[in-house]
């Protein structure tokens, strides 16, 4: 039933989207501040702290994320940064096993905090998505003895992530603060020019709507 209910209401809504945006295609003057407006639905930012006990970077955001966590620590945020692990997917398996060159993401996340400057790295558990990373962290933060983290996510997760650490974290008394990767491929102010960023304005506006829906608090 809930399943149902859900499905039901993002129908709704992506139909509201859907004749909004054929509305402001009629009316220039203001269609591109609507359209900005429903990019800028997706991010999220907080004050970035004075000092935390560890930066984290989300598991999507790679390069960029791990740009924004040495900014940070270079500013005298935190002194460590904390990478999700990477489990072994079959294709990188099916390379190893016959000696075919491939693509290592965890081993090129931690050469490039090295090379950045920082030397102090956490792995936590590997996670699947956003709600995995918010359980995950729980543990791990509870476990680790973390009061204060700054949370490094994509521009398009920002906000999904915030609600979802503001719910898991905030269990616990953790001081959360998210921050979107300024390299983050998402423009909020340009996503409809190009193909990737309407893909991306139309699975994160859903994913986010679910999130809404069930936690509307």
């Amino acid at each position: 039933m809930l399943v149902r209910n859900l499905r039901r209401w993002a129908a709704i809504v992506l139909l509201t989207v859907a004749v909004c945006a054929t509305g402001v295609c009629v009316v220039p003057e203001w269609r591109h501040a609507a359209l900005r407006a429903m990019g800028r639905a997706l991010v999220a930012e907080d004050p970035v702290p004075r000092s935390a006990d560890i930066v984290i970077v989300s598991t999507d955001s790679l390069a960029a994320g791990i740009l924004e966590a040495a900014k940070l620590v270079d500013a005298g945020v935190a002194n460590r940064v904390g990478l999700f692990q990477r489990a072994a997917s079959p294709l990188g398996l099916e390379l190893m096993r016959r000696g075919l060159p491939r693509v290592d993401l965890q081993a090129y996340s931690l050469d490039l905090l090295h090379a950045l400057g920082v030397t102090r790295i956490e792995m936590i558990p590997a996670v699947v998505g956003t709600i995995d990373e918010g359980q995950v962290l729980q543990t791990w933060c509870g476990a680790n003895n973390i009061h204060s983290i700054v949370f490094v996510s994509m521009a398009d997760h920002s906000r999904r992530s915030r609600r979802v650490l503001g719910r898991t974290l905030g269990q616990q008394g953790i001081q959360v603060a998210v921050r979107w990767a300024r390299f983050s491929q998402f423009d909020p102010d340009h996503w409809w020019q190009d193909r990737n960023g309407q893909r991306v304005e139309i699975m994160e506006s859903q994913k986010l709507l679910v999130d809404f829906l069930r936690h509307p608090l």
